[in-house]
């Protein structure tokens, strides 16, 4: 019973826009059905931080979600900035139930207790964009963000001393942009990760050796931080340790 994560399947079964004439994106879909299968059991969970479905629409989500649902596991989703078929938590809740969806569930303003985990996350948004519909989206993407986080909170016990609520177990953050890439950071949302104490951060929405090489990994302002864009990772599922 271990916790997985990935970013950016970018499936279209149902959609006529794979990604197989990207390098290194060819036969992706059963690369990462054959890895899945080999390293996922039925009790793990899967973190899937954005970027999940190139649809549009979610009726057109049908054959991605349902190659999802059929991998091993339970999976998380998070939302990423492709995923226009993301409409309301409600809606896709919906549909995910109508359809038999079972091992599918959001994150979206809450959070999970994954074995010894807090699952808490959000999409972010972009860390270099000025204008104000830009910087209205990154206000909304910090409140969900400490909506996720503190919906944690709420269920944990308060310290006897100060009287303030602590995590009980430990938190593990997932967004889909990256919080920091090179040395740019997206301040606010580095605010909040340093706000709350958060040291472990997973994050995709980054393709290419070009653009990997950049990504920071490791050890960062106490925080450590996983890229886990499926190009990345080889289309593997990573261990959250």
């Amino acid at each position: 019973m271990s916790l997985y994560a990935i970013a950016d399947l970018h499936l279209s079964l149902n959609t006529d826009k794979p990604m197989d004439f990207f390098s290194g994106w060819q036969n992706y879909t059963q690369r990462i059905k054959t890895n899945w299968e080999r390293l996922i059991s039925s009790d793990d969970t899967v973190i899937i931080s954005g970027d999940i479905s190139w649809a549009m629409k979610l009726d057109e989500c049908y054959k991605d979600f349902k190659f999802i649902n059929n991998l091993p596991g339970k999976k998380i989703f998070l939302k990423g900035n492709h995923d226009l078929w993301w409409s309301t938590k409600s809606k896709v809740e919906t549909y995910l139930f109508q359809n038999g969806f079972d091992t599918i569930k959001l994150l979206f303003n809450n959070s999970y207790e994954v074995e010894d985990f807090i699952v808490c996350g959000t999409r972010g948004w972009y860390y270099d964009k000025e204008n104000e519909d830009d910087k209205k989206v990154l206000r909304r993407e910090v409140g969900r963000l400490k909506m996720s986080i503190e919906s944690a909170l709420s269920r944990a016990p308060s310290d006897e001393v100060s009287n303030t609520k602590i995590f009980f177990k430990r938190p593990v953050l997932f967004l889909h942009y990256p919080p920091v890439y090179g040395d740019i950071e997206c301040k606010e949302i580095m605010d909040v990760i340093t706000e709350y104490g958060i040291k472990d951060c997973y994050y995709g929405h980054l393709h290419g050796s070009n653009t990997h090489r950049y990504a920071v990994k490791g050890l960062y302002k106490d925080i450590n931080f996983h890229l886990i864009s499926c190009d990345y990772t080889g289309f593997m599922p990573v261990l959250v340790k």
